[in-house]
């Protein structure tokens, strides 16, 4: 069962509609209950074999996004358990270039996703959903897993480092890029600090390879302000990872509280909370799904 951490009623959804920068070589982020409908009276009174059977539409489309320091791949084992219960899963390849940049690919995609969607963010990509997903009345729910969830004018460098407890900075190895119309700084997690700052509950040979396989994110991503926030007009979920060392635990749910977001924790989870517990991570996308439906 989770551990409820906040549910809270909004004006305008069941579930809830609502809801410093420091040098770049130090800070980084990277940063479900089926509604049973019950019988009425009358209904109750006709023999099941008359009574006629529920009628539901087609399930929703998860759209994952990755944060930083990652890829697609790390959702594996969550899609593996969404397409088994039959939803049909996108996983979004987030360019990790620059947060209007990123937010403008995933929100191009959900343009071109057919009926509703269940979009879903780990990490930095958390941050990238907030963006993406205004304007797009197919999103029925946000759910944030272990991510920034910021509001106007937030930065995920000014999240990170607003609560203590992260010790990403420490372990962010900075390389510069080139590319043809300039570049810029690329942050990588150091990897000999991959396994205790970013997935302490893996397995060392398991983080050993994602330490090899990480995506860095530009840090200019980071830095950037964030817009008007998604979660202030849709639902929104939020897994807590309990012994996250890169967002700290406790911005997470200061983060999950303000977005009045249906919120579950937990304890000693890592910050990779999808690969350490895929299923905890399942149920609650499929919570939003159904809450939705």
């Amino acid at each position: 069962m989770f551990e409820k951490i906040s549910v809270k009623a909004s004006k305008s959804h069941r579930w809830s509609d609502k809801r410093r920068v420091i040098p770049a070589a130090l800070a980084i982020a990277a940063l479900v209950v089926p509604v049973v409908s019950s019988a009425s009276a009358a209904e109750a009174r006709v023999p099941a074999s008359a009574a006629a059977p529920v009628q539901h539409g087609p399930k929703p489309t998860v759209v994952l996004v990755h944060g930083a320091f990652a890829d697609s791949s790390s959702w594996n084992a969550v899609i593996a358990r969404l397409q088994r219960d039959g939803y049909p899963v996108i996983a979004a390849a987030n360019p990790l270039r620059g947060l209007a940049d990123d937010a403008a690919y995933v929100s191009s995609l959900l343009a071109a996703v057919p009926g509703p969607v269940i979009l879903v963010g780990h990490s930095y990509g958390g941050e990238v959903i907030t963006n993406a997903a205004v304007g797009h009345a197919n999103v029925k729910a946000l759910v944030y897993i272990a991510a920034f969830a910021p509001d106007r004018g937030e930065t995920g460098l000014g999240l990170t480092t607003q609560f203590p407890g992260s010790q990403l900075g420490e372990a962010l190895v900075v390389r510069p890029y080139a590319t043809a119309g300039g570049g810029g700084a690329d942050g990588y997690v150091d990897p000999a600090k991959f396994h205790s700052v970013f997935a302490a509950d893996l397995p060392a040979s398991t983080t050993d390879l994602m330490a090899a396989t990480q995506r860095p994110v530009d840090l200019a991503a980071l830095q950037a302000p964030s817009g008007v926030p998604a979660w202030k007009t849709i639902p929104s979920w939020y897994l807590v990872a309990g012994s996250d060392r890169a967002i700290p635990a406790a911005a997470e749910e200061f983060m999950a509280k303000r977005a009045n977001a249906h919120t579950v924790k937990i304890k000693g989870a890592s910050h990779v909370v999808m690969i350490s517990h895929p299923g905890r991570t399942e149920e609650l996308i499929t919570a939003a799904a159904k809450a939705t439906d």
